[in-house]
């Protein structure tokens, strides 16, 4: 049986690196293995994990995923408009806020994509600016309320968790429900709560044991004050309005956050493509979808292979894990003085003996979508030979960058 090395060389020998791929067998393994964890509560696929239509079609044929969470308002007009073969989700969720007051008028003057989308808001200003944009539209134009899920177990001083919503107790939330209500033209349809100090952040780190057992035990406390927050905010909303969905979770998440009752669906994007970042859960253990190819142009020395490009940091705060890592050969690692180069990586090792110039390396993003803004094609591999190859194209391929 051929090595990964092996098999991802063959089947893509026709191809020239650098060049980006997924592994589909991977891929369908990661989404089997998320909708196991879901345990029958729907997965939203996050299209920001993707960035690709092919794919976040195939997420959504698969059992257990239904409806798309977006990043921007023009995404989400471009995914509702489709192409031939229609919208790619009739129930879109733009994940943040936005202040885009053109897509707005857009939205509001178009029934069907109004139909199809809901708007993120987290503040009264969200809701005057959409107003503002949308008076009187032809189709109410839906919102959901995104509240702060970041664990403060000494107050606003121990802020463990993104900074996203500045609603966080059930009273804010019945308030800014009542606001929305109270617009003509708005109507609220669900309540999202992204617990990222969870979801996104592995809870076995390398090498740092000690850490690792502190981050659980904050992360078990984080888990429990906001299974319990979180139930009365949305009892507070619902007390308001008859709300349709409850969104919560992530990959790192997707098996706790569906036991609240409180919740409805869960999110999850990054875990079909498993980036090197999500390499260290207890929870689960995905499988290496998305990886690119780098051709090696020079060979320095003994001990180095010098790539070309490289340089497709990750976004967060800036540390070693957002470099791409290296995969295959095994044993490869940066030059501490040069890191990934814009144009040319040296990569060093024992395994930088066996390569050849011509030859490849494979690496992998640290983070799941961000890949596809390098790369305009997608190779989606389905077996050994170079015919089970397709290629599709990534949103940068289709001429879309919406950030």
């Amino acid at each position: 049986m051929p090595s990964d090395r092996e098999y991802y060389d063959g089947a893509t020998s026709r191809l020239s690196a650098p060049f980006a791929i997924v592994d589909m067998a991977a891929f369908r393994a990661n989404a089997a293995d998320l909708a196991r964890r879901a345990g029958g509560v729907p997965v939203r696929v996050v299209t920001k994990s993707l960035r690709c239509r092919h794919l976040i079609r195939e997420a959504l044929a698969l059992p257990g995923f239904a409806g798309v969470m977006a990043f921007t308002l023009p995404e989400a007009l471009w995914l509702a408009a489709g192409d031939a073969a229609g919208p790619v989700s009739d129930d879109i969720l733009v994940a943040y806020p936005t202040a885009d007051t053109r897509a707005i008028a857009a939205l509001a003057a178009d029934p069907e994509a109004a139909a199809r989308i809901t708007l993120m808001i987290d503040h009264t200003d969200h809701l005057d600016m959409i107003s503002a944009a949308a008076p009187g539209p032809a189709h109410p134009v839906k919102v959901c309320l995104d509240m702060d899920t970041s664990w403060q177990p000494l107050g606003p001083r121990t802020h463990i968790g993104a900074r996203r919503s500045p609603v966080r107790t059930p009273a804010q939330a019945a308030a800014l429900a009542r606001a929305a209500a109270a617009r003509p033209g708005l109507r609220l349809e669900g309540v999202m709560a992204y617990e990222a100090q969870i979801a996104g952040v592995g809870d076995a780190p390398p090498g740092r044991p000690l850490y690792g057992a502190v981050l659980r035990w904050v992360q078990g406390r984080s888990r429990r004050e906001l299974a319990r927050r979180r139930a009365a905010l949305v009892r507070a909303v619902r007390g308001v309005a008859d709300i349709r969905f409850v969104n919560g979770g992530g990959t790192g998440s997707v098996h706790t956050t569906r036991r609240e009752r409180a919740v409805t669906e869960v999110a999850a994007g990054s875990g079909l493509y498993h980036p090197a970042l999500f390499d260290h859960f207890t929870g689960f253990t995905g499988r290496p979808a998305a990886l690119f190819a780098l051709p090696v142009v020079r060979r320095p020395g003994p001990g180095v292979a010098t790539v070309l490009g490289g340089g497709y940091l990750a976004s967060g705060p800036p540390d070693p894990a957002r470099l791409p890592r290296p995969h295959l050969p095994a044993g490869l690692s940066y030059s501490p003085t040069e890191g990934a180069g814009e144009v040319q990586t040296p990569l060093l090792g024992a395994a930088a003996d066996s390569l050849r110039i011509g030859d490849r390396v494979w690496l992998r993003h640290a983070k799941a979508g961000e890949l596809c803004e390098r790369f305009g094609e997608l190779h989606l591999v389905e077996g050994p030979d170079p015919d089970d190859v397709t290629a599709v194209p990534t949103y940068r391929g289709e001429g879309k960058a919406f950030l």
